[in-house]
């Protein structure tokens, strides 16, 4: 069996990185209501420590890499890193996800250092609501960074709708509108149990079917097919649409049958499944002056541990993590 693939015949190929665990926004289905526990600047990978694991990956299979947080835009030195792991022999592919506050004035530089993915959170087009979920008045910085990331050439550009009732599920039809006529990826994302601390409740969840139905008054959805790359999201286009729309139903139609990551956390752990607090502890080895062939091993030891399939049974509140979403990368 080839090393990238697990006991489940699964091929692991791509490998999220979060580089920071904080954020300039304080999202309530992200960061906890309280307790929040940050990490102190020497229990965060170095930049030096995050290529050593990324090109130990590359020599295990990985081909995709995509940089999280936190927010990764307000780590110092970021654009340098960018432009190295943009180079790295054996990445086909690196992108990034941001909440696009600072993206205006970065998106060049991002542009120059070799990304051309972008993954914008984006939950409501309301700059009142935008306020309310996230803790901050920042919707035009985040409309300015998208229309600078488009302009620039950014291509694909994904706009990330965590789906919840109540609070945005009235706007559905504008995120379909705004897919017509702007080139963005709309992808509707359902609302997850994650963090002990977290807002999350029954009430506010709502299904992939659910939101498809209230889309379908918009117009009809064709599907669009699969590709080999693809990440976990149904894709759909309205007729003539500069955009898609997708589909991430962790919940309601896991994806773990096809599901090809591994997460690296700031903190140096390497977690196989989001919905499992089950770690492999790397930085431990790298500050050891552990080598390349150790790293390997312990990437081999997270994949054989990857499960089955995830186990937040849907809507049961004791399936929530230890961890809130913002320190784990998403």
């Amino acid at each position: 069996m080839a090393p990238n693939v697990d006991d489940y015949n699964r091929e692991i190929t791509y490998l999220r990185v979060s580089v920071i665990d904080r954020c300039n926004l304080r999202c309530i289905y992200c960061q906890p209501v309280k307790n929040l526990k940050l990490l102190h600047h020497a229990d965060i990978l170095t930049y030096e420590e995050i290529l050593r694991v990324v090109e130990a990956a590359t020599q295990m299979g990985i081909s995709k890499v995509r940089v999280t947080g936190g927010e990764p835009l307000i780590r110092r030195n970021l654009l340098n890193f960018l432009f190295r792991l943009c180079r790295m022999p054996g990445l086909n592919e690196v992108s990034i996800t941001t909440n696009g506050v600072l993206l205006k004035q970065k998106a060049k530089a991002i542009f120059d250092a070799g990304v051309r993915r972008l993954n914008v959170s984006l939950d409501t087009l309301n700059p009142l609501k935008y306020a309310k979920i996230t803790g901050r008045p920042c919707f035009e910085d985040v409309w300015g960074g998208l229309e600078a990331a488009e302009a620039i050439g950014f291509s694909p550009i994904k706009l990330n709708v965590v789906a919840m009732r109540g609070v945005n599920d009235n706007e559905f039809r504008r995120f379909a509108e705004l897919s017509v006529r702007k080139p963005y990826h709309v992808r509707f994302i359902e609302y997850m149990p994650v963090g002990l601390d977290s807002q999350w409740k029954p009430e506010k969840y709502i299904s992939s079917d659910e939101i498809k139905c209230k889309l379908e008054s918009f117009g009809a959805l064709h599907k669009i097919p699969r590709s080999p790359c693809d990440g976990p999201a149904e894709r759909y286009r309205f007729e003539s649409a500069r955009g898609e729309i997708g589909f991430i139903s962790a919940l309601s139609h896991h994806f773990c049958p096809s599901c090809n990551r591994l997460r690296l956390l700031s903190d140096g752990k390497l977690r196989p499944c989001l919905f499992s607090d089950e770690e492999v502890d790397i930085k431990t080895a790298l500050r050891s002056g552990c080598s390349q062939e150790d790293i390997k091993a312990l990437f081999h030891e997270a994949i054989s541990r990857k499960p089955e399939r995830h186990h937040a049974e849907m809507l049961q509140k004791g399936a929530e993590l230890l961890h809130p979403m913002s320190a784990i990368g998403g």
